[in-house]
């Protein structure tokens, strides 16, 4: 299979890496973080707003963007990039994870999962072959293999059956992916960009079993994609065993393919990953804890709701190059969350967001000046020292 991705600097002293992937709509320098547009639209931030904060990628949902507003609807505007105005790259969940959060609405077989979608209970059905088929619509740069995402606890016998049948959906859906004509795709969908292939990664998966892991990763990795995600993490576990699950599996990657740890994390969780050799991740985080008032900085998190900012007249984070901390206070962002005023979450969104994307910038920096663990460590130390310093006051 063609090679996409170039290797441009590793870490002496971690397994931490410097990339680049090149795909349909645009090269992404690893590590990346991918804002989280679930359904066409990353919460409360414009295709503009996400260009001006140097957002190299962000990331779909099959499921969802297929339930609702549907394909016919996607394709009648050309596409994903075209419906929502945004021309940089996208990378497309295949919607394993709603088999995992839909759980009282799903039943999965070997040929693929029967749901009721979660908008008006009408009955849906997705196989690997019919994921592969929604994200060609789509037209999304990356496409992901369908796969189950088991729960935290999950039994060894239930773990090890699961990854077993991702491993078989993986290679239904490279066949697919392989075979998928033109004259299958919508008209609308050939633009300038469509002479680039659509990327596909299979996904590693095996729940909390060292050696489940490996052998997921080994028998993914026979399948030759164009790049890998590690699956399954991120959902209850302790943290020491999402740390676990991805070293369990990294050691079985090409090296010379991406990795991307799904559903991740924290700022210090990312910089950590990055150090066990991942490239790529998403989160709702930023703009999930930015609905809730909290900002991030490099010293841990800010409720912004707290009466001790109503006179603050700093920016949420001193130094910060965003929009809201160059025009607005402490203060006045937390007037707006408490009056429940639009532009206080947009605000803490847009913060948020450009300090998770400069956060990964810094790593790619750290990384090529051969300096990335002593930063790692740095970071990790100071934001733990303040979540601590936080829990302290609280009690």
């Amino acid at each position: 299979m063609q090679n996409d991705f170039e290797l441009l600097a590793s870490d002496q002293h971690s397994k931490a890496r410097r990339g680049q992937l090149k795909t349909a709509h645009g090269a992404i320098d690893t590590p990346a973080f991918m804002p989280v547009g679930t359904q066409g639209s990353v919460k409360a931030v414009s295709p503009r707003e996400l260009s001006e904060l140097n957002a190299q990628i962000i990331l779909g949902n099959t499921y969802h963007l297929f339930v609702r507003p549907g394909l016919d609807v996607i394709k009648h505007f050309g596409g994903l990039h075209n419906f929502m105005s945004w021309d940089g790259p996208i990378l497309t969940d295949s919607g394993g994870y709603q088999i995992f959060s839909l759980a009282k609405l799903r039943k999965i077989t070997e040929d693929g999962v029967e749901f009721q979608n979660h908008i008006d209970g009408a009955r849906a059905f997705i196989s690997p072959e019919i994921a592969m088929e929604i994200q060609a619509a789509l037209g999304s740069d990356i496409a992901m293999v369908l796969d189950e995402c088991v729960p935290y606890p999950c039994e060894y016998d239930y773990a090890a059956k699961s990854a077993e049948m991702t491993a078989r959906w993986a290679k239904r859906c490279k066949t697919v992916a392989s075979t998928v004509s033109a004259e299958k795709t919508s008209n609308a969908l050939r633009t300038a960009h469509s002479i680039a292939r659509q990327l596909l990664f299979g996904i590693v998966q095996g729940g909390a079993f060292e050696n489940l892991r490996k052998q997921s990763a080994q028998a993914i990795t026979e399948l030759d994609f164009d790049g890998y995600a590690i699956g399954g993490v991120s959902v209850g576990e302790p943290e020491e065993e999402m740390m676990r699950a991805v070293e369990s599996a990294e050691p079985f990657l090409p090296t010379d393919r991406p990795r991307y740890a799904m559903g991740l994390g924290t700022p210090p969780q990312m910089l950590e990953m990055i150090a066990r050799g991942m490239d790529m991740f998403d989160c709702v985080l930023p703009t999930r804890l930015a609905r809730n008032g909290t900002a991030f900085t490099a010293a841990g998190t800010l409720n912004l709701k707290n009466a001790e900012f109503a006179l603050d007249k700093r920016p949420a984070e001193e130094n910060c190059a965003c929009t809201a901390c160059r025009e607005f206070r402490r203060g006045y962002i937390r007037h707006l969350i408490k009056a429940e005023e639009i532009l206080g979450l947009r605000l803490i969104t847009l913060h948020n967001l450009h300090f998770y994307l400069n956060l990964m910038n810094r790593a790619r920096i750290e990384i090529e000046s051969g300096a990335f663990d002593q930063f790692r460590k740095a970071f990790v130390a100071e934001y733990k020292t303040r979540d601590a310093v936080a829990a302290n006051d609280a009690a």
